[in-house]
């Protein structure tokens, strides 16, 4: 019978250490979701509800966009028009087949992935500043489509009407906070998972220098043309629930302003460099919007982006994730 040999008990020390590093943040997020649901039960007011499904919809739209601007430095203006096509394609499932929610969010996201993949076929070649300008252009392209499309309400918009309740959920603004929560565990997830692997890695090194990592042999366009697709899928979903989130749809809400900047600031201030930085930058910076829509108004949580972005590019560039590395480096 042969003994273990050193390297066996190393390499089974570092797959231990490996489990524990995935186990400990489901377990810590597994809590903080338990705790929050027994919060809104508690308070059982339908704005609860919807106070946690913005901020979990911001969760959806940061980690998505961490994936293309976070891990391989692509920074993406489009969020907003991959959102808006999720939110039109549950308009026109709404207005014609009348699928469920859950049946209409796949759809959702595979129409937005399948965008994300043919702009990033035709922008992805360019880099940078230029890759930037192309993505906002997408956003007043698809913006200009819908308001001249009558049958989804043009610039009118339309309403949709949603269900008081529903059948083993309650109340139907409970029912969307928890979609819109499982949505978001899935894409943490997703993103953790892409973080950790191969295509993690390969976006991390196009990110340092696209040139030496083609060089090295990265795929450098099939790497981000999936990032793409998978980040524009994810966005897509998020936008699939939000009709029946606020029951009128227009242009103007659809592609708006707020889901631009937060979408983008919120991985900022959390920090790109890993999938957790985009989950406390949407929780730090949705529940500062929320506060101060009840207790002041709404017209400052553009305001709190700024300030708040201004803050960290100047004093923590790399957000909150940099700023926590930094300061357990100095005192090691």
């Amino acid at each position: 019978m042969s003994l273990p040999h050193a390297s066996d008990k190393a390499v089974g020390e570092k797959r231990s250490r490996m489990r524990a590093a995935t186990l400990l943040p489901l377990a810590g997020m597994a809590v903080a979701i338990a705790i929050v649901f027994f919060g809104l039960d508690w308070v059982g007011t339908d704005y609860a509800y919807l106070a946690a499904y913005t901020v979990l919809q911001f969760v959806v739209l940061s980690t998505a966009w961490n994936i293309l601007g976070g891990y391989a430095g692509y920074v993406n203006f489009a969020s907003a028009a991959f959102f808006a096509v999720g939110v039109y394609t549950s308009v026109i499932v709404y207005k014609t087949v009348k699928l469920p929610l859950i049946a209409t969010m796949p759809l959702a996201a595979i129409a937005a992935g399948l965008l994300g993949l043919g702009v990033g076929y035709l922008t992805l070649r360019l880099r940078g500043t230029f890759f930037s300008i192309a993505t906002l252009a997408l956003s007043v392209v698809m913006n200009t489509l819908v308001v001249n499309w009558a049958f989804v309400g043009g610039s009118r918009g339309v309403y949709v009407l949603r269900p008081q309740s529903i059948d083993f959920f309650g109340p139907y603004t409970r029912y969307l906070c928890i979609v819109m929560l499982i949505l978001s565990i899935i894409s943490v997830l997703i993103a953790r998972a892409v973080e950790k692997s191969w295509f993690g890695r390969g976006l991390a090194a196009l990110k340092d220098d696209e040139i030496a990592a083609e060089c090295a042999g990265v795929p450098a366009l099939r790497l981000k043309l999936a990032a793409t697709a998978l980040s524009g899928a994810l966005m897509g979903a998020a936008g699939a629930p939000f009709p029946f989130f606020v029951t009128y749809v227009d242009p103007a809400t659809a592609f708006s302003l707020t889901i631009a900047v937060n979408t983008i600031a919120m991985p900022l201030i959390g920090g790109t460099s890993t999938w957790i930085g985009p989950v406390i930058g949407a929780v730090l910076l949705g529940s500062l919007q929320q506060i101060a829509t009840v207790t002041i108004s709404s017209a400052l949580n553009l305001l709190i982006v700024g300030v708040l972005m201004v803050i960290f590019i100047t004093l923590a560039p790399n957000g909150i994730v940099g700023l926590v590395q930094k300061i357990r480096e100095r005192r090691s």
